[in-house]
């Protein structure tokens, strides 16, 4: 079969096309475990924003595919339902299933017979659930029979049972296929950047999460031996820079530890790595950790730091995962700490923030902003957002403080939840106005380590970061408000890519 896989355009506002364009690695995944008689192609279409339509028709004309597959999650439905449409129209009998985070927690969304219908839908882990899905496909084989697939029959969905999660350990899950891609770009600052796993899953409840919704509260992992094996081969197809995309990667310090040893002996330290931890495990073991750390390649931190108020913790559930322990009891909160054992090894702190929650004040946003400010090298700061089936989503709906259903808005920098002291015009514009000087800032920092890539693109980026400025704002003749809306309404019309 001709099998063609696309992630969605649609992205997070927080990084300029210029500075990160990062691979689907599920999709590689997928490819990587299907059987290998199959031709798939890999299009990740965050890579050609602008150019999604003209993009999607030379794929289809050019590759003919039986099946077309659209990893989606929820802020990028609307994209991935306008994009199917357009498939249909090329190729009217191509056969169409979705899988990701939406099509798994918001499967009802998926089955209608309108705009943007699908014929399967793959849910949770997709490997051998998609790997299934194409053997029974070529034999004309019943589906009832495979596990995590859901599946139209006339115009109803039949659902079968939830795939227990894959033990990653006992290698059932292949390596990633990365010569299936036939788009290039990606990139982290300069240099090509891949993305890696070396475990799934999470044992924390944190409430805005969909992690735990997706797969329940567990932590597999890969061996070392398949870890490094991919390394390589990312490196191989050119990255120099590696995102390590695990969902709590920290949760076996230990592990981790081990990890980094392993990636100074395979001699594969001189990549830039990036990672996501939390507070408390740096905080708790950065003397040891942090720098070993540094001696593996790691150069950027993607800090869970959620708000550094006690009150805003306990809304997200994530105060035990932000916590600093001292002999064994709790000693305040992490993030500081973490963040000085990061910057005393030379490594870079990206802070995950969330402002804007629903008894948030100006004054608490704003501490939350300082801290940022003084503290984090590159900010990632998001409002409350209601993810399909988060335990943040079912206590927001009861108490009726979601104020849009535009799932497009869902992305995280638009506020959709209601706050009883402030608007979310306000929250908005309070964090915009702080972040985007934040992000100029760190580009000094980046001087360094790539003079030749700021020196490149230091006028994109800059503008990326100052969308709506003019002339009279710059001079002082118009209030940062009229600048703030001319970006809101640039935000807008980003979102259309179909």
């Amino acid at each position: 079969m001709n099998i063609l896989l696309l992630s969605m355009p649609d992205s997070f506002e927080h990084m300029p096309a210029a500075g990160v364009r990062m691979p689907n690695g599920a999709l590689s995944s997928l490819a990587g475990n299907i059987d290998s008689h199959h031709q798939v192609a890999i299009a990740d279409l965050i890579l050609v924003q602008r150019r999604v339509r003209k993009t999607i028709v030379q794929l289809v004309n050019q590759l003919q595919p039986d099946l077309v597959g659209l990893s989606i999650m929820t802020f990028q439905r609307k994209t991935a339902k306008a994009i199917i449409d357009l498939i249909r129209a090329l190729k009217p009998n191509v056969q169409v299933v979705v899988g990701g985070y939406d099509p798994t927690l918001a499967t009802e969304s998926y089955t209608g017979s309108g705009p943007g219908q699908v014929n399967f839908i793959v849910r949770g882990e997709g490997e051998i659930t998609f790997r299934d899905l194409l053997r029974a496909i070529e034999s004309s084989s019943p589906y009832d029979h495979i596990a995590g697939l859901s599946y139209r029959v006339g115009d109803h969905f039949q659902h079968n049972r939830e795939r227990p999660i894959s033990g990653l350990e006992k290698s059932e899950i292949r390596p990633p296929k990365r010569s299936a891609r036939v788009l290039s770009g990606y990139t982290m600052l300069g240099r090509q950047i891949d993305v890696i796993e070396t475990s799934r899953g999470c044992t924390f409840d944190c409430s805005f999460c969909s992690i735990v919704e997706m797969r329940g509260r567990n932590f597999e992992t890969f061996s070392f031996d398949r870890v490094i094996a991919d390394i390589q081969d990312a490196y191989d197809y050119g990255a120099r820079s590696i995102f390590i995309v695990d969902d709590n990667i920290t949760l076996n310090v230990k592990r981790f530890e081990a990890l980094c040893q392993a990636i100074i002996a395979a001699g594969l330290n001189s990549i830039d790595y990036s990672v996501q931890a939390m507070t408390s495990a740096i905080a708790n073991h950065g003397e040891r950790l942090a720098p070993l750390m540094r001696r593996a390649g790691f150069r950027y931190v993607f800090l869970g730091i959620e708000n550094v108020i006690d009150a805003d913790l306990e809304f997200l559930r994530a105060k035990s995962k932000n916590t600093r322990r001292e002999n064994g009891r709790g000693a305040g909160n992490a993030a500081i700490k973490a963040i000085e054992y990061i910057h005393q090894n030379k490594m870079y702190v990206i802070g995950g923030l969330i402002v804007g929650n629903p008894s948030d004040t100006r004054e608490s946003i704003q501490t939350n902003l300082l801290f940022a400010q003084r503290y984090i090298d590159w900010p990632y700061i998001q409002h409350p957002t209601p993810y399909p089936r988060t335990p943040m989503t079912k206590g927001l709906r009861e108490k009726g403080l979601i104020t849009s259903d535009r799932v497009e808005e869902y992305d995280g920098t638009t506020v959709v939840v209601a706050c009883e002291n402030l608007t979310g015009k306000e929250i908005e514009f309070l964090r915009w106005k702080a972040e985007r000087w934040m992000r100029v800032r760190h580009l000094s920092a980046l001087f360094s380590h790539d003079p030749l890539f700021v020196t490149t693109n230091f006028l994109s980026i800059l503008s990326f970061n100052f969308r709506g400025t003019s002339v009279r704002s710059v001079l002082g003749f118009e209030k940062e408000e009229a600048v703030f809306e001319r970006y809101r309404a640039i935000r807008q019309a980003e979102r259309v890519y179909v």
